[in-house]
C-alpha cells in the first residue's frame, strides 16, 4: 500500500501526493483534481503512513485499516462517508471490531472512509498488500515550525 507519500494538509480538502521538497516547504499534487500546490513550512501536514487508529489493545496503522476495508469490500469502494452515524459505526465495527469507540469519533470514521474511497479510486489501496511492521512508533502529526 503506497500511502508513504500521501499527505493530509490542514485547511485543505482531500489528500495530496508529495512530489518535491523545496527549501521553503514542498510541492504536493491533489489526488482530487491533479493541481499542484506549494505548501509552506508553517502548514500542519500529516503523512497517512504516520497515522494510527486507537484500539483496545493499542494502535493500528491507518494503512492496515485501509487494507481491512479493501478486504471487506473486495478492493471496491466503501460506503459513503456521508451516511449517518447509525450506519457508519456498525460498518466500521465490521472492519475493525476492536476500535476504541471512546477515542475514535464519528468524524474520524468519516475521514477514514472518505480517504479510503479517494485512494481506492486511484488504485492506491489493496487487500493483497502485506501489512507494515507493527513495531512502528506511535502516531505523530508532522508539524512544521513557525
Amino acid at each position: 500500500m503506497s500511502v508513504d507519500k500521501i499527505l493530509a494538509i490542514s485547511g485543505k480538502p482531500g489528500l495530496y501526493a508529495l512530489k518535491l521538497q523545496t527549501r521553503t516547504g514542498f510541492v504536493a499534487e491533489s489526488l482530487i483534481d491533479g493541481k499542484k500546490i506549494t505548501v509552506g513550512l508553517r502548514s500542519n501536514v500529516s503523512l497517512l503512513s504516520e497515522i494510527s487508529v486507537y484500539t483496545y489493545e493499542g494502535e493500528i496503522k491507518l494503512a492496515e485499516v485501509f487494507r481491512k476495508i479493501a478486504e471487506k469490500e473486495d478492493n471496491g469502494p466503501a460506503i459513503s462517508h456521508k451516511e449517518d452515524n447509525a450506519k457508519l459505526e456498525p460498518y466500521f465495527r465490521e472492519v475493525l471490531p476492536e476500535f476504541d469507540e471512546d477515542r475514535v469519533y464519528a468524524s474520524d470514521i468519516k475521514k477514514i472512509l472518505n480517504w479510503y474511497n479517494m485512494l481506492q479510486a486511484k488504485g492506491l489501496v489493496s487487500k493483497d498488500e502485506v501489512a507494515a511492521a507493527e513495531e512502528a512508533p506511535a502516531t505523530e502529526e508532522v508539524k512544521t515550525e513557525e
